[in-house]
């Protein structure tokens, strides 16, 4: 795996968290209401290939609530909060080689549980009813994310020097490993 320079995380940290208030200021519609459809959770799964994304993420979610939100300074810290939970999540689930459908898990459960902590007090509201809304809007934005990240892993990824395609490394490892027994164990690998 190659390794980025510091301006490349910089500049993807930038974008992701610009990217994140953007989605969440053109689809604040629904992403407010019962059922939060918070299509700019699904960026959350970006984590998985940039790790060093996690705090933009976070801070995101801290100025899109602060912005749009409404339910004041409680609201924007602990969605800031979920929002390093999820993404830092998926980050050490990738790092220990899980695969992309950690996010499904992740952006559908952390926030769906943790958010109506503080929801269900201010709103004055069941705390399973606000955990079935959630459920059903994070749940959509998990499997956005997950197709989202694959595509980014297959295809981006290799442009930006971050994962390295399967052929390259069954080529890189058969130029290196000159018996069969390594390359088979090689093409097994790249299945995973």
């Amino acid at each position: 795996m190659n390794t980025l320079s510091t301006t490349k995380k910089l500049t993807i940290s930038g974008l992701c968290l610009a990217m994140y208030i953007v989605i969440m200021m053109m689809t604040q519609g629904f992403a407010f209401g019962q059922y939060q459809v918070r299509i700019a959770t699904a960026l959350y799964g970006l984590a998985a290939l940039f790790p060093f994304a996690v705090l933009a993420f976070g801070i995101g979610n801290l100025v899109s609530n602060l912005l749009m939100g409404g339910l004041g300074p409680i609201d924007a810290i602990g969605g800031c909060l979920v929002g390093l939970m999820t993404a830092g999540g998926i980050a050490y689930g990738k790092k220990r080689g899980l695969g992309n459908w950690i996010v499904i898990p992740f952006i559908t459960l952390v926030p769906s549980l943790v958010v109506p902590l503080w929801l269900a007090p201010i709103l004055n509201l069941p705390y399973l009813l606000l955990v079935t809304s959630l459920l059903v809007g994070q749940g959509i934005s998990a499997v956005v994310s997950f197709f989202i990240v694959n595509g980014l892993e297959r295809y981006a990824g290799t442009m930006l020097g971050v994962v390295q395609s399967k052929k390259e490394t069954v080529k890189t490892a058969e130029a290196a490993a000159g018996d069969e027994e390594a390359i088979l164990d090689v093409n097994e690998a790249s299945r995973l």
